[in-house]
């Protein structure tokens, strides 16, 4: 053991991850193979250190590359260092490529001719050749000038927001990976891109589906030199998920018949209701947060007294920002915001098989509790707060 690092724990408390130099060297030479890193390339560093995505690949992989690194002063910061610094390659976390995405639409909207404007939508897709050429060009200088690459990893991002970047020749290659793997199992690369997924084995490293139900879905399991040697004084916990030389994520995914990997959810946050049926709350919340109206959202499974039925609930952060410029400018009341949510709802609810439904939702006042990788917290005070009210 030479790296020993604590896991985010979205689930639960954290455990002390056993890394050795064969752990993370494997997983930079993998990268390395598949990403191309050039000597003349400025990484921007956002998160922290102690994070092997940030370690691995926001910092030992330039280095071994021969690229430099230039550190954010702080969240606040970004868009000065960003047009200060001029990277080329961004590694990110969903939240803030989102909130780029966001304030370049808005951009848009606000400097093109009324004609083209939408609200609250991209209107590049439908610009004249050459007015898209003066919007790439402007999007690319707000962004420093010389940034080509978005590395996105942490939890799923949005697959029409990769395909908006790509579009402004921002390529976004998302990934899927865990500490417990140092941290890179799987990536889109730059021969093979599919938005959706989480994309293809690096190499080197070996997955597969353990008991996969009707629709393909089980727990993911990994095989490879960047699996860690086990959890620090914790021999239980390890003993779960070091199987016959397996790890078992503890996440549930499917393969397609091209190798590509699908993330569906967690294993301790999966739904069951009482027909036997799985719900995802990922998938329910990735409709949710599609609506430009919502911030965030965390669905959950709850039951009612005398009932072992279980029920969809939501807890949701309205964008007000947002809610107020669909209002054309007035402050919205309490009323209003709960109509417009539940409006939403009901459009998330028509894309989703009956027994997804949200059945009942909760309108929060403040952000969730988040870990440092800005994942939302499914237990403690996030799960508490929501029930008491």
């Amino acid at each position: 053991m030479r790296i020993l690092l604590f896991t985010s724990g979205t689930t639960g408390n954290a455990k002390g991850v056993c890394l050795s130099q064969r752990n993370i060297c494997s997983n930079i030479l993998s990268t390395y193979g598949i990403v191309k890193v050039k000597r003349s390339d400025l990484f921007f560093s956002i998160l922290p250190l102690h994070h092997t995505y940030e370690c691995t690949l926001g910092f030992l992989l330039p280095i071994y590359s021969g690229a430099s690194i230039a550190y954010c002063d702080g969240l606040k910061y970004i868009v000065k260092n960003i047009n200060e610094y001029h990277p080329s390659v961004i590694l990110c976390v969903p939240l803030l490529l989102e909130n780029i995405h966001k304030n370049i639409v808005k951009s848009m909207n606000k400097s093109l001719p009324e004609k083209y404007q939408k609200q609250n939508e991209n209107p590049y897709y439908e610009l004249p050749f050459v007015v898209k050429k003066v919007v790439k060009s402007k999007v690319k200088n707000s962004l420093g000038g010389r940034l080509r690459v978005f590395i996105v990893g942490a939890a799923s991002v949005n697959p029409n927001i990769s395909k908006d970047f790509r579009a402004l020749g921002l390529n976004t290659l998302q990934g899927y990976g865990l500490t417990e793997c140092s941290p890179l199992v799987a990536g889109n690369t730059d021969f093979f891109v599919k938005d959706d997924s989480a994309g293809l084995p690096i190499p080197n490293v070996t997955y597969k589906i353990d008991k996969p139900n009707d629709e393909g879905v089980g727990e993911i399991i990994v095989k490879g030199p960047n699996v860690m040697f086990g959890y620090y004084n914790n021999e239980e916990e390890t003993k779960k998920v070091l199987k016959d030389g397996w790890f078992y994520t503890g996440d549930l995914g499917k393969i397609d018949d091209n190798g590509y990997l699908y993330i569906t959810g967690r294993c301790k946050s999966v739904i069951v209701t009482k027909n036997g049926k799985n719900i995802y709350p990922e998938e329910v919340e990735y409709y949710l947060n599609d609506s430009p109206l919502i911030s965030e959202s965390l669905v959950l499974g709850i039951h009612k007294e005398n009932d072992d039925e279980t029920y969809i609930n939501a807890q949701i952060l309205p964008n007000m920002e947002a809610i107020t410029e669909y209002l054309k400018g007035s402050v919205p009341t309490k009323e209003e915001i709960k109509k417009i949510i539940s409006d939403v709802v009901s459009s998330v609810n028509s894309k989703l098989p009956n027994y997804k439904h949200i059945k009942n939702f909760i309108i929060r006042d403040k952000e969730f509790e988040k870990t440092t990788t800005q994942k939302i917290k499914r237990y403690g005070n996030n799960i508490s707060e929501g029930n008491n009210k």
